[in-house]
């Protein structure tokens, strides 16, 4: 398993996260109208979602294969086990329900039952900023544990 390849599978993955979520998502809600700019950036979402997916059980399988059952000592690997959890509860959890909800039926019924577009999104953001943190932290510790 190579060490350049981990290198690329980490910069697409930890670098498309913030490329997406700093800098084009805000871009393109100024430019656009709120409903294709949150199509647009949901897409994004979805397509970085699976570039996470790929390069994390990577990561994951190789930090195992260089370190073995030591890699569970370190955080490196918690940090990433931490960052695919994120990847999946948005991608298989969370964007299905974003993707469900109407937004003019959501409206109505977040009065009515608590919840929403609003509250959905909320939650996907807050889930994205913790995976972003621990993102960083990964790449700060570079090769170390």
């Amino acid at each position: 398993m190579g060490v350049g390849f981990k290198n690329i599978l980490t910069a697409l993955w930890i670098g498309g996260m913030w490329i997406i979520g700093l800098l084009v998502a805000p871009v393109l809600f100024k430019s656009l109208d709120n409903g294709a700019a949150g199509m647009v950036v949901g897409k994004l979402f979805h397509a970085i979602g699976w570039v996470g997916i790929v390069a994390g059980v990577y990561l994951f399988v190789y930090w195992l294969y260089v370190d073995g059952l030591r890699a569970f000592q370190g955080a490196k690997l918690w940090l990433l086990i931490g960052m695919l959890t994120c990847t999946l509860i948005n991608q298989f959890a969370v964007f299905p329900i974003i993707s469900g909800i109407k937004p003019g039926i959501s409206n109505a019924a977040t009065g009515l039952f608590g919840g929403g577009l609003e509250q959905w999104r909320t939650i996907s953001a807050l889930i994205y900023l913790v995976q972003s943190v621990m993102a960083v932290i990964y790449i700060w510790r570079g090769e170390g544990k």
